[in-house]
């Protein structure tokens, strides 16, 4: 099995990602990155290589970093360790100083046990596949060894989060004046830097999930765990909460009565205000298959064309990028900003979105019925092969879904990429007919 998942490198901290595996990952990256045109020059000009290094809080980071920045500077790399920051914060940093790449250590929305590594690229953007694939053969390879003089340093990034967070309030269109967020860091790495940002960019805030032990990431906070954020929303008489998963990468929000709005409900309201400002280029938003039916018909509505990629917020840059598009994302919460940020930036998608508020003077509900959510169900049918979504079979049944449900509603059959699995999407206008078409899809697939 490939080392490398839909986002890095990706298990159980001192299960199959050891620091062996870490340090080793870290050599063969720098062999790999270590090539090219500019990463030549530099070598030429007798200039060593740098990379930043940062990680979420979890309690495995500590070791995992000190081997990834180990494996760094024994290859010659000087390093520069910004500490626990948010992984749209280290891809920030890695542009901002010009540093040959970066890497990440975090596990995103998994639990504690669990931990990641992610590697990004010069300009802080995350790694083409076939680079992904010459970093794992070059594990196995002949590793940099440079003596005396020429090894890499490895100092403290000291203003980091303070370059992070001008870099943020310098992008915003509107201060927040006014408005009382709460801010869910799910005790992770936006701990620190969320909720200073949202204050100095003008809003009252209340905090929660801001409490980071290194084995209580995500654990009942967070975007995955919205329960939390709605009902505190709800007993401060706030006007909006925000929600961040463990490294920071995404934002969900609820409104002022505890109600969630999705990934796709906060790209149709910043779709529209950049295209009233001009800013959303080629009027068009790069969405995943997973997005509701509801943006599609909210964007239509409003002159703006959805474009549409496979799963995984690095399938949504790569058609950012090929088309110059400035705005993309997924319903989870992955919101990409192109014109400010390499990746989906949690605290910057959740800073504009308070931004509109507040410029529109509207609330977060008025903001968010520009869109209908249409109801939508997922199951996962599991113990099958990933080919029985193109059985004849499941194929007839989806043909006849599709007819049944015309032009009010969706399927979409995905295998699963890393689990024996085949999911079953369905939307409808109402959540019993996408539950009865759901269940007799999945009763099909399992055959």
């Amino acid at each position: 099995m490939a080392l490398f998942g839909t986002d890095g490198v990706r298990g159980l901290a001192n299960g199959p990602l050891t620091a062996d595996l870490a340090l080793t990952l870290a050599q063969a990256t720098a062999v790999v990155l270590g090539q090219g045109r500019i990463a030549e020059a530099r070598k030429a000009a007798g200039k060593r290589l740098t990379a930043v290094v940062a990680r979420d809080p979890r309690i495995s980071g500590q070791f995992l970093s000190a081997a990834v920045e180990a494996g760094l500077a024994s290859s010659g790399v000087d390093v520069l360790e910004a500490g626990t920051l948010p992984t749209p914060a280290a891809a920030f940093l890695i542009s901002d100083v010009d540093a040959d790449f970066g890497v990440m250590i975090s596990a995103s929305h998994n639990p504690a046990p669990d931990n990641g590594i992610k590697i990004f690229a010069r300009g802080g953007v995350k790694l083409p596949d076939e680079v992904e694939r010459r970093i794992e053969e070059a594990m196995s390879g002949e590793k940099l060894r440079p003596t005396g003089g020429d090894v890499g340093r490895v100092s403290r990034f000291s203003d980091a989060e303070d370059r992070y967070v001008l870099h943020l309030l310098a992008s915003l269109p509107h201060r927040l004046d006014g408005i009382h967020v709460v801010v869910d860091c799910a005790n992770g790495a936006a701990s620190g830097v969320s909720p200073e940002t949202f204050r100095n960019a003008g809003a009252r805030v209340t905090v929660i999930g801001n409490d980071p032990d290194g084995l209580n990431i995500n654990d009942g906070y967070g975007s995955t765990h919205l329960e939390r954020l709605s009902a505190e929303v709800v007993r401060v008489g706030a006007d909006v909460g925000i929600a961040h998963d463990g490294d920071a990468d995404r934002c969900l929000a609820v409104d002022a009565e505890g109600r969630i709005v999705d990934g796709d409900q906060i790209m149709a309201i910043l779709a529209v205000a950049m295209r009233d400002r001009g800013r959303l280029h080629h009027d068009t938003l790069v969405a995943t298959v997973m997005s509701n039916l509801g943006l599609h018909r909210a964007m239509s509505a409003h002159g703006i064309r959805v474009e549409t990629t496979g799963v995984g917020d690095r399938y949504v840059l790569e058609r950012m990028t090929e088309g110059g598009f400035s705005l993309g994302g997924e319903q989870s919460g992955h919101v990409i900003m192109s014109a400010f940020a390499t990746t989906g930036d949690g605290l910057l998608t959740g800073l504009h979105l308070c931004a509109e508020m507040a410029r529109q003077r509207k609330t977060l509900a008025e903001l968010a019925s520009i869109m209908t959510v249409f109801p939508q169900v997922l199951l996962n049918v599991r113990g099958v092969e990933r080919t029985r979504a193109g059985d004849p079979d499941v194929l007839a049944a989806v043909a006849a879904a599709e007819a049944e449900l015309g032009d009010t509603g969706r399927v979409l059959l995905r295998p699963s990429g890393t689990e024996l699995m085949v999911r079953v999407m369905v939307e409808a206008v109402d959540a019993e007919t996408a539950q009865r078409i759901a269940d007799r899809l999945a009763d099909v697939v399992r055959g």
